[in-house]
């Protein structure tokens, strides 16, 4: 057996409580991902091992979900991956139009029928293909 024994805590700031305010979180989100209400284990197992395969930036991507036709809050980003049709509208009436005017948007096919599909996966390769790109340009 191994005893645990717990450290002592430190005079100093914690990551808790940082010395200096945090950033605004909109300010550095490069990418959300928006998804439909109701996702299978196995479709959000192949969004992550897409998002990590396409590089950290969308390995780190924002994920939101619709519900009821709604998006509760949305992060202001540089650009937004959207999975499905139903999900895009959300997206349109949750939006200021100066951000979706800025911002790039990606419209994918719903995550079951990448799935099912070979047309629906080509097509979403590309659109990461071309995700990646303008993320890319925008960082150098």
């Amino acid at each position: 057996m191994t005893p645990w024994v717990q450290r002592a805590t430190r005079a100093g700031p914690t990551v808790a409580e940082p010395s200096q305010p945090l950033p605004d979180l909109a300010a550095g989100v490069a990418c959300v991902v928006v998804l439909p209400q109701s996702c299978a284990t196995r479709e959000l197992d192949l969004l992550g091992r897409l998002l990590n395969a396409c590089g950290s930036t969308l390995a780190r991507a924002a994920r939101v979900r619709v519900t009821d036709g709604q998006l509760a809050e949305v992060p202001h980003a540089r650009a937004y991956l959207v999975f499905g049709e139903a999900q895009a509208h959300a997206l349109g009436r949750a939006l200021p139009a100066a951000a979706m005017q800025s911002a790039q948007i990606v419209l994918a096919d719903e995550l079951v029928q990448v799935l099912t599909a070979a047309e629906a996966k080509r097509r979403l390769w590309s659109a990461l293909r071309n995700l990646r790109r303008a993320l890319a340009v925008v960082e150098h």
